[in-house]
């Protein structure tokens, strides 16, 4: 087995790719807002913007501290390296040209603090996201997919506006904890990962559970998996590696489609 200079296993001729590795944090932070330009395309391809709400975050490899995010007022699908915003601990912009959203700050700002290890976080008002957080629900076990959560979402089970405070930030970081994402009650859904990739991705899947779960409830009795069975796929699919791999195919539809993301 042989793992190339671009992180791709090949094994007998068999290709299997793996998240990079960086020699400079040049190169590291390059990556980082490529991923999260793509992400944020993504997210618009699936619908999930509802006018000015919802934004991805990245740290910064070097100051880590800082994070990059979305523009305040720019449409996902617009979005351009170029474009990306980086804001400090303080809320201040000291690179680009637009304006953070001042929820961004207050629940993100709060999120990488509270979770060191956290490179990205996700949010948005997706459509089954907050019809699931209307009902102060978290995911259920009751699909393999849904199981990537199992034990591993928590609920904010409160709502107090829009977020611009920092202390409710820190609520939620706290209602988040240790877990992949948190359903915000009334408002939506968060998730976070060690890459932009698996956070995007933890989001994109927690959305789709989001809707199986209520048409499911809406038929019918739903019939859930077990405890040992959930908890057992839950080490199998729920780590941010897992969350990469699944993401992959998306992101190579996303820059081959739209390659001047990367502008």
């Amino acid at each position: 087995m042989v793992v190339s200079s671009q992180n791709i296993v090949m094994s007998e001729n068999l290709i299997f790719r793996l998240p990079p590795t960086f020699e400079t944090v040049e190169e590291e932070r390059r990556h980082r807002k490529e991923r999260l330009t793509a992400a944020l395309r993504i997210f618009g391809r699936f619908g999930f913007e509802e006018g000015v709400a919802g934004h991805i975050t990245a740290r910064d490899p070097e100051l880590s501290d800082h994070f990059w995010v979305n523009p305040f007022g720019m449409s996902f699908k617009h979005v351009r390296v170029s474009d990306l915003i980086l804001v400090n601990h303080e809320g201040k912009v000291v690179e680009g040209r637009y304006h953070v959203n001042e929820a961004a700050f207050a629940i993100h700002s709060q999120v990488h603090q509270a979770r060191p290890e956290v490179v990205a976080a996700a949010h948005s008002h997706s459509v089954y996201g907050r019809a699931l957080s209307a009902l102060g629900q978290t995911i259920e076990p009751i699909t393999q997919d849904a199981c990537a959560f199992y034990q591993d979402n928590g609920l904010f089970d409160d709502y107090t506006g829009v977020v611009t405070d920092l202390e409710e930030g820190k609520r939620i970081a706290a209602a988040l904890g240790s877990h992949k994402a948190v359903v915000l009650r009334n408002h939506g859904l968060l998730t976070v990962g060690a890459t932009v990739d698996a956070a995007a991705w933890w989001f994109i899947t927690m959305e789709r559970s989001a809707q199986v779960q209520l048409v499911a409830k809406a038929a019918g009795q739903v019939v859930p998996i077990s405890h040992e069975n959930a908890e057992l796929t839950h080490q199998q699919i729920g780590n941010d590696l897992v969350g990469w791999i699944n993401y992959q195919p998306l992101h190579d539809q996303i820059i081959r489609e739209q390659p001047d993301l990367f502008e």
